[in-house]
């Protein structure tokens, strides 16, 4: 009688350290993923701050004060003498989004216009 108490209290305290460990994984695990999300989010400030500098590298090919940063979708314009360039910046593993792709796309096939918009007063 006495060897089932003990395998009894055995087995309670190898489920409260099982419970206890797998309390301990479920914490580590939200860490983990909130490390993760936090990583992801520093990176893509980083990569926008980053963006608004790249028109002053040394191999920026046109004229940086010429340069107009959008930021969403596009990184930004840049206005030279004989044309119009719709410039995104991306590290080299980085991709296009399809929205990106979208406005390259429109950009070919020439569905790019020029409109004006006046608003008035009328007295």
């Amino acid at each position: 009688m006495e060897s089932i108490s003990i395998l009894i209290s055995v087995i309670l305290v190898a489920v409260l350290i099982i419970a206890i460990l797998i309390r301990i994984i479920v914490r580590l695990k939200e860490q983990q993923n909130e490390l993760i999300s936090r990583k992801q989010s520093l990176s893509t400030k980083y990569g926008r701050i980053s963006e608004q500098f790249m028109p002053f590298i040394e191999d920026y090919p046109y004229d940086p004060n010429c340069f107009r940063f959008i930021g969403d979708p596009i990184d930004g314009v840049q206005f030279n003498e004989d044309k119009i360039v719709f410039m995104e910046f991306k590290a080299s593993g980085a991709k296009m989004s399809s929205r990106q792709k979208k406005i390259r796309q429109l950009v070919k096939e020439g569905k790019v216009t020029f409109e004006e918009f006046r608003i008035g007063i009328n007295n």
